[in-house]
Parts: structure tokens; sequence; C-alpha cells
């Protein structure tokens, strides 16, 4: 059939007579009349032409990776070779070819002004990676190419250049459809195309996709700032903040790879589950070299191994940005005054450094603002220059090596080890955290008795092993770390779910950031943690980026009208100051609430036997300790499941791993127990409510939390 509306003209596959429709090798300025319907059969020789095309650059891309595997990896030594290697390894990775995933999936057509000469047409297929032919012209252009922002920005006001944009509808890898705007044809307006919102709405099954196909412009200005700009992502549920985040990573590598490749791209999400979910969405972008860790082990360098929980309430105070100045006196307040003058025997001469030379040169030291680790190495050296000093006065020939004898010698190591001794970043917090006394003195002004004695553990700890280490102690070991020594950082990170880290953990990530940028995701509204941020000020400040550029994306891409207006009765109990996104789905979607009427698994069971007849992914969400009785009304019901490790088309999730993951179908469990769990119970439901991207089923016994019954109807069913 042919489906035309307002200068879209929509190409599938159907039987009837041919009609002449435009190559891809031609560049048309003006469609025919847009109200003539015209169906295209099998023979169209658009469509035919646009297999051949796809079917070359399979071919030529197959050529590229065969090419890098058989390229001779011989450098200069072994560590070069081994170098070679693994970036010809890195590069073949990034060229295999997936059939079921199309290599391009649109299309631009531009036609340069000629000033004087004729003018230049040209066209270009946009895809997920550059592919060339022997000849070196392209078959495909990356979609992080300049040329190819015009596939995203281009409208009928503001053309680009544009005359024709090419939308490939295709499946299992086969080209099956194409849709043509004429952005020169003024006698329509702007619509929405067919092709692109089948493909925003197309189920779900399996981890996250890439969105190359369908990146909308607010979301186009995210994902190509430059690399020096730092970017806070405000986005409601289903507005594709975290594809964006994602996508931006892989714009960054493509256009600043030189750079990127020497310092790194770091992702780093709210747990393990999330980042298994988005893991195969940069490596379908031929990137496959970023790492992506959780926050926890992202300080799980210091060696801290957690094995408790704090309670909320001390989590929150380990947490606070008041922690980090308490930690900074801690370490500092090691260095003492010097007291005695520093002798220094050396031949038949004896030499002296004065006290108060020693004090000026402590003083220049913790000025510098130098770790304390770095600071105390330069110690010795600057007290034998005074040594050197006195020595060139007397006569004596001296050069660098004279001065670092006697920077290494043993009266001065003594020395420097008595005024600046060696600290350890895990038994300085171990002591913090087990002496009262050391805790008085670099909390004094900064922190109240009642907070230090909720930070002291119940007991001392011998040592380290011993230790009642929890997660938040772990951050307060890599503050230390940083304290003494500074931190390595990488080029760009991807922080996702921030709103609910801690201002000691954002700390944590500006460390690896470095001087880099940051893409910062996340909704203020889903924070769940009782330290989470209440607004991206905030959470800036304590990230040393005060001066980032704040996006808020308000359409929502992925969550239907449905579920938004339902989840949304919560958000004034929440997030006052938060608006719900704006959903600009075709389908309404799909909202049922269903009374258990005293047999809740039953309920559940027999809404999931329902729900599984629908096509797509279904998620069924509980509270934490209803996660095992959920998966037995399951097994009762004879539907087959997994946990958030497999990859079943059903999965069991725990209400507190939900954020960042989404299902085509929602169920879920007792909303009221969800919200009794946790002190954020109501911002944790609406995370929970908001994971469906077609459906959401809400069973339940207890009675709503009061938000949800607010409004009419309960009850909502779309196409």
């Amino acid at each position: 059939m042919w489906w035309r509306a307002a200068g879209i003209c929509t190409k599938v596959l159907c039987p009837s007579r041919p009609d002449r429709v435009t190559g891809p090798s031609e560049t048309p300025h003006l469609p025919p009349s847009p109200r003539r319907p015209s169906p295209v059969s099998a023979t169209d020789p658009t469509l035919l032409a646009e297999r051949e095309h796809l079917l070359r650059a399979r071919a030529d891309l197959r050529a590229m990776r065969e090419h890098t595997l058989s390229l001779n990896a011989q450098g200069g030594d072994h560590v070069s070779t081994e170098y070679l290697k693994a970036a010809l390894y890195r590069r073949a990775k990034a060229l295999e070819d997936d059939p079921s995933l199309p290599l391009f999936f649109g299309r631009i057509d531009r036609v340069e002004p000629g000033h004087g000469r004729e003018e230049t047409h040209e066209s270009f297929h946009i895809g997920r990676r550059h592919v060339m032919d022997g000849n070196g012209d392209p078959m495909v252009v990356d979609w992080r190419a300049d040329v190819s922002r015009a596939f995203y920005r281009a409208t009928r006001n503001d053309p680009h250049g544009v005359v024709l944009r090419r939308r490939y509808g295709f499946a299992e890898g086969e080209l099956t459809s194409y849709e043509d705007e004429h952005l020169l044809d003024t006698r329509e307006a702007d619509i929405t195309s067919r092709i692109l919102t089948e493909e925003i709405e197309r189920p779900r099954v399996g981890p996250m996709r890439d969105i190359v196909a369908t990146i909308q412009p607010e979301q186009d200005e995210v994902v190509r700032t430059s690399l020096e700009r730092t970017v806070c992502v405000q986005g409601a549920p289903g507005t594709g903040k975290t594809a964006v985040g994602l996508h931006r990573a892989a714009y960054l590598l493509h256009t600043y790879r030189d750079r990127l490749a020497r310092t790194g791209v770091l992702v780093i999400g709210p747990n393990q589950a999330f980042l298994h979910y988005i893991a195969q969405v940069l490596p379908t972008l031929g990137e496959v070299d970023v790492r992506q860790v959780t926050v926890a082990e992202l300080v799980d360098g210091t060696g801290v191994p957690p094995r408790v929980t704090d309670t909320p309430q001390v989590a929150a105070l380990k947490g606070d940005e008041r922690m980090a100045e308490v930690i900074r006196r801690a370490v500092w307040s090691h260095v003492g005054e010097p007291a005695e003058t520093l002798y220094v025997t050396r031949g038949t001469r004896r030499w002296r450094v004065p006290v108060h030379e020693v004090v000026e040169a402590i003083a220049v030291l913790r000025g510098r603002g130098d770790g304390y680790t770095t600071a105390r190495s330069l110690l010795g050296q600057r007290l034998a220059h005074r040594i050197l000093l006195r020595m060139e006065a007397a006569g004596e020939i001296t050069d660098d090596r004279v001065q670092n004898a006697v920077a290494r010698s043993r009266p001065v190591k003594a020395y420097v080890d008595e005024l600046w001794p060696a600290l350890d970043p895990v038994k300085l917090v171990l002591r913090l955290l087990s002496e009262p006394e050391l805790l008085a003195v670099a909390a004094a002004g900064i922190l109240d008795a009642d907070e230090q004695a909720r930070l002291l553990w119940s007991k001392p700890a011998r040592g380290p092993k011993s230790a009642p280490w929890s997660p938040a102690d772990a951050v307060l070991v890599d503050e230390a770390a940083a304290a003494l020594e500074r931190v390595p950082g990488v080029g760009h990170v991807v922080l996702d779910e921030a709103q609910d880290l801690s201002p000691m953990e954002l700390r944590a990530v500006a460390r690896r950031a470095g001087t880099g940028s940051l893409t910062v995701l996340g909704d203020i509204a889903q924070g769940t943690t009782p330290w989470a941020t209440p607004s991206w000020p905030d959470a800036l400040r304590h990230l040393g980026r005060e001066d980032a550029h704040l996006e808020v994306l308000r359409k929502g891409y992925r969550v239907p009208a449905a579920v938004v207006d339902f989840a949304a009765r919560l958000l004034p109990f929440i997030a006052p100051g938060i608006e719900p996104p704006e959903a600009v789905r075709s389908n309404p979607g799909r909202l049922d609430v269903v009374a258990a009427d005293g047999d809740l698994l039953a309920a559940v069971a027999d809404a999931a036997a329902d729900v599984a007849t629908r096509i797509g992914s279904i998620g069924v969400i509980a509270a934490d300790d209803m996660a095992d009785q959920a998966a037995a009304a399951l097994t009762a019901a004879g539907v087959e499941h997994g946990r958030l490790a497999d990859d079943a088309r059903v999965t069991v999730v725990p209400a507190t791993l939900a954020k960042g993951l989404e299902y085509d179908h929602v169920i879920v469990i007792e909303p009221a127990r969800i919200v009794a769990a946790e002190p954020s119970g109501l911002r944790r439901l609406y995370v929970v409510l908001t994971r469906a991207a077609s459906s959401l089923t809400v069973v339940h016994d207890d009675a709503l939390p009061e938000p949800l019954t607010s409004r009419e109807p309960l009850v909502h069913q779309g196409g």
C-alpha cells in the first residue's frame, strides 16, 4: 500500500502496478501532488535500487573488516606490537556486521548552490557506522558525522540545504519500505513520520537499543554538544535521557577520537542490572572500549570491602558534603609544628636549617594545593635546598646530585617522618570512625556531638580486615585517598541516575572526570535515596561544574499517555516543581487496575497469563520482599520467567532495582507495599509505574496509596 499525508509518502511492498518514483541517485526538488495516491509493487524501482545499495554496502563493510584483519601488526618492539594488535582487534570488532540491524536507516539529498556554476546534487545514506567502497567513496555516512546533522535537524522552515529526507523500514535487516519527505514542498506542514513513530513504539525485547534512527532535534542538541562542555540533562521518564547520554559518549568518541583514545570514557550507572541492560548500546554503534561501572565499583580500589549496611540516617551523614572537610582536617592534622632545628652532617661539617625556615617551607607546600603525600615528598627536597644554599655560600661546589643525596640522607628523612608522617587512607578513616578524640579534632565546628556519636562505630575496630565497613565508608576512604594524592581522571564521564548520589559520591565522580567533562543524567522526581539531591545546581556544585548547561527533556517517547497520567498523580507529593513528561506517542497505551479480592497471588498469576499473550517484553515488579512470592505465582500459572541476570521475556524485578529499566508491559504488585518499604516509597512507586512502554497493570489487595486514587478513571485502554 501507499500511505501519504502532508507531504510525506511511505511506500511498502504490495501486489500492484509499479509507479514511477525517484531513484536513489536522483534529487527531486518537489514531490508529485500530495493528494494523488499511487500504490507500488514489489518491482518498485526505488525500493529495488535501495536494496541493491544495501547489498553493496554490506559487501564493502566485509571488505573493510577483511582488510583490517589482513594487516600485519608488527611494531618496533614487543610493547608496540601488542598495542597495534589490540588496536586492530578493536577496529575489526567495530566493523562486525549484524545482519539483523540495517546498515543505514535514512538518507538526505542536498543541493549546493552553484555560485556561477551548476548546482551540486549530493546524496548521503545515514547509518550506524561509516562504510566506504573500494575507491574510498562513502556508501554509508556515520550518523555522528557533521553532514548527518541535517538528517535530524532539517525542517521545512529550516531545511539545512536538504531537499529530500528518506527514512527506511526494515524487518530483520531486510529493507521493506521507505518514506520520503520533500522539504521544499511548502504546500503542507511538517507532520510526524509513520516509520519514525513505528520505530519509537516498536516492542522492547532484550536489552536497550540504540536510538540513532529516532533521535529528535532536542536530543540531537545534547548528543552533539562539544567535549569541552559539561551537560546536565533533566529528563522525565521515557524522554530518552539514558540513550541520549550513551549516544553523546559515542559521538564524542567519534569526533574527538585521538584525544579520548588517551584519556578514555567512563559510564557510571546505579547498579549492575542497569549496566547489563545498557551494555549493548555502544557496541552497536561501533564503540567497544568504554568502561562501565557502578559507584561502588568506582571506589572499589580503596581496599575496603563493605560488610554491613548503615542505617539511612548514618549513611546520609557519611554522604554529607561536610565530611569532605572533616577528612581534610583529619589528614592535615598529622603535620606537626617544628620545634627543633634540622642538623645534617656532610663530610667534616655540620649544616643546619632553623625552625623558622622549616615553618616557611611547610607553609609554602601546604599553600600549593597539592595532596598531603605529594607535598610531603617535596619537603625533603625543600630542606635539602636550604642546606645547599649554605654550602654554596661557604664556597663548596654543589649540584643536583648533592641536593638529592642530602634529601635522601637519614637525618632529613627522619626529620620529615617525625614532622610529616606517611598516611594510609584506610587506616586514617578507620581511626576517624573508631577514635572519638581524632573525630572531635577533625569535626570541631562542623559536626555537633550527636552527629559525631552517630558516626563512631559501636566498638573500635582492631584492624582494617575486621572493621565493619559499609558502602558509605568506602566513599570516605576514596575521599581520604584523594586528599593524599591526586586521582587520575578520564576525558569524559557519563553519570546516569545522578539524582540518587550523595554529595560525597558526586565528589568521587568529579575526581574521575578530573579536568574533563561530564554528561549528567537524571530526574529529580525519581530520587529515592535519603540523600537524593534536591536540585541540579546543588549536584553540579558537588561535581565542581557549576557552569554546566542544564537541558530539560520534556517529550516522552517511551511512556504512553495512559501510564504518564496515572503516575503523574504522584508528582505533587514527591516533586512539586517537576512537570510530567509530554507523551507524544500515537498509541495512548493501556492501564488496568485490578483489585485482588483477597487472593493477591492468584490475581497476579491471572494478570501475567493475560499479559503474556501480548507482544513484547514483560516486567513483573514487586517490593523486594515479595519478589520470590511473585516468581512462585508465575511458576504456578505456567508462565516462564527469569530474574534480572537472565535474558527472559518475562522478568521478575525487585522494586529497588527497577530504576533505568523499561519493558513493553509492566505488572506492578501491591503498590502500598512498595511505598511502605522505604522512606522515599512514593518516589520509588513513581519509578516503578513509569517502566511501562505499552501497558501497565496494577494488581493490589491493600488500598492503593491515596495520591493514586485522587482522580478517575483508573482503567484506560488504548488501541
